[in-house]
C-alpha cells in the first residue's frame, strides 16, 4: 500500500454523511440538520487526525485548511454566489422575473414550460461553458414559473441543475472538457462526438419525462409583461452566448437591471444598495459552506484519504471493462470527496491514462466516462456548488432537488450501459473522427 495512502483520511466525509444524512433520515427532515453545521462538525472532527506516519500540530493542520479554503477556485465560486444572489435580489425588485415568466406562459403550452426551461439552458451551458453562471440566470425564473403555475419548486430546480450539467459536461469551454481532454491527450470534437452520443438518449428521455411532468395550475390566458423589464435576462444571455467570464456576465446582468430599475421607478439609489445587500444576504450562508467544504477537503487530501481511494477503487481491474467501469468509479467517488468535478478529472485523469493504455481503451472513450460521470455526480451532491446556488435562490434545501435532477440521473444511466455494451464504437484512431452506434 501507498505509504501516502490512508483511509482515515476520508472518515471526517463519512462522519459528515452520516450526521448529515442519518439525522434527515431519522427525523424525516433533512432541514433538521443544518448543511452548514454538519460540515463544522466534521471540520472539526477532521482537526483530530493525523497524516499516516507524521505528527502535525493543531496550528498546521488549521494552516492547511485555511489555505483549502481559501483556494482561488472556492474563492471564485463565493463571489459568484453573492453576485448571483445580487442580481435575483435586483431582477425581482425590478421586475424582471415577473415579466420573463409571464412572457414565458404566454407563448409556450402549459405542458412545454419545463422542457422550454431545460433547452434554454443545455443552449446556455453549452454556450458559456459554466454550469454555475447557467444556474445564476436561470434559476431565478425558474423560480417565478414555479409560484406562477404550481410546478414543484424542486422540480423546476432540479431541471435548470439538469440543463447546467448538460453544458458543464458537453461545452469545449468547459473547465470538465479541458481537463479531460488534457489529460488524455485527445482534441475537444473528438472527445464531444463521442460523450454526445452517449449522453443524447438522456436528453431525449428527459425532454419526454418533463413535457409529462409539466402540469400546474396555469392557464391558457395572456399575462402582462414589460419587454424592457427583461433586457438583464436578455444582456446576462447574450453576454453568456459569446464567452464573456461569468463574474463580468453577472456584472452586466445587476448594472442593466439597476439602470433599468432606477429609469422606471421601482427603487431609488438608497433603496438600490438595500436590494443589493438583501441579495448578498441570502447567499452568504452558502458562500461559508463552499470555503469550510475547501477546508475539509484539503484534510482530507493531506491525511491520505483521495490517495486511497485512487488505490482502492483501481486495485481490481482485471479486464478493459472492468477498467472503464474502476475509471468511472474513481472519478465519480472523488467528485463526491471533492464535490468539484473539474478537480476529479484533474486527480483520477492521470491514473485513468495508464488503464486506458494498459488494457487499450481509446482515449477518447476515456475523457468521455471522466467527464460524464464527474458532471452527473456533481449535479447530485446536495453539497457541491450547483444545488447549493439553485437551493440558495429559491430558498429550499438542496436535498429537495436531487430526486429531481432526471438528467444527472439519467446520464449515470446511460453511462454504465455504454460502457457494459462498449457504445458507441469508435473507429481507430487513424479515422478517428468517424464515430457509430452500430455494434
Amino acid at each position: 500500500m501507498d505509504k501516502k495512502s490512508n483511509f482515515l483520511g476520508l472518515v471526517p466525509l463519512v462522519f459528515f454523511l452520516a450526521l448529515f444524512m442519518g439525522t434527515g433520515i431519522i427525523t424525516g427532515d433533512f432541514t433538521n440538520m443544518p448543511l452548514l453545521l454538519a460540515l463544522i462538525f466534521a471540520s472539526g472532527f477532521a482537526l483530530l487526525f493525523d497524516k499516516k506516519g507524521e505528527k502535525t500540530s493543531l496550528n498546521d493542520k488549521i494552516d492547511i485548511f485555511s489555505k483549502a479554503g481559501g483556494e482561488p477556485t472556492i474563492i471564485l465560486m463565493v463571489v459568484v454566489f453573492l453576485l448571483a444572489g445580487a442580481f435575483y435580489s435586483i431582477a425581482d425588485a425590478m421586475g424582471a422575473v415577473s415579466s420573463i415568466v409571464n412572457l414565458g406562459l404566454s407563448v409556450l403550452p402549459a405542458n412545454m414550460l419545463l422542457p422550454g426551461i431545460f433547452m434554454v439552458g443545455c443552449t446556455l451551458s453549452f454556450a458559456m461553458g459554466t454550469s454555475m453562471g447557467t444556474i445564476s440566470a436561470l434559476t431565478p425564473i425558474g423560480v417565478g414559473i414555479a409560484q406562477q403555475t404550481g410546478i414543484g419548486l424542486p422540480l423546476v430546480l432540479g431541471t435548470v441543475v439538469g440543463s447546467a450539467m448538460f453544458g458543464d459536461n458537453l461545452s469545449f469551454i468547459s473547465d470538465t472538457t479541458i481537463a479531460a481532454i488534457r489529460t488524455q491527450g485527445v482534441e475537444p470534437r473528438d472527445k464531444f462526438k463521442a460523450n454526445f452520443l452517449i449522453v443524447l438518449p438522456a436528453v431525449i428521455i428527459t425532454l419526454i419525462a418533463l413535457t409529462f411532468l409539466s402540469t400546474g395550475n396555469a392557464e391558457l390566458a395572456t399575462y402582462e409583461y414589460s419587454l424592457v423589464r427583461i433586457i438583464p435576462y436578455v444582456a446576462i444571455i447574450v453576454s453568456a452566448l459569446i464567452g464573456v467570464n461569468v463574474m463580468l456576465v453577472l456584472g452586466i446582468g445587476i448594472g442593466s437591471g439597476a439602470i433599468i430599475g432606477l429609469a422606471m421607478g421601482s427603487f431609488n439609489m438608497v433603496e438600490l444598495f438595500q436590494v443589493l445587500q438583501r441579495g448578498m444576504g441570502w447567499m452568504e450562508d452558502l458562500a461559508i459552506i463552499a470555503i469550510i467544504v475547501g477546508g475539509l477537503v484539503g484534510l482530507m487530501s493531506h491525511y491520505g484519504g483521495l490517495d486511497y481511494l485512487l488505490e482502492k477503487v483501481t486495485s481490481k481491474v482485471k479486464t478493459k471493462k472492468g477498467a472503464e467501469m474502476g475509471i468511472a468509479a474513481l472519478v465519480s467517488v472523488i467528485d463526491i470527496a471533492t464535490t468539484n468535478n473539474t478537480i476529479s478529472i484533474i486527480t483520477a485523469g492521470p491514473l485513468a491514462k495508464d488503464l486506458s493504455k494498459e488494457y487499450d481503451i481509446d482515449p477518447r472513450r476515456t475523457a468521455s466516462i471522466l467527464d460524464i460521470f464527474s458532471s452527473a455526480f456533481q449535479g447530485l451532491i446536495p453539497y457541491g456548488g450547483q444545488l447549493l446556488l439553485a437551493a440558495g435562490i429559491g430558498k429550499i434545501s438542496p436535498i429537495e432537488i436531487v430526486p429531481f435532477s432526471i438528467y444527472s440521473f439519467l446520464i449515470i444511466i446511460f453511462g454504465l450501459l455504454a460502457i457494459i455494451f462498449d457504445l458507441p464504437k469508435l473507429k481507430s484512431k487513424d479515422n478517428k473522427n468517424d464515430l457509430t452506434m452500430k455494434g
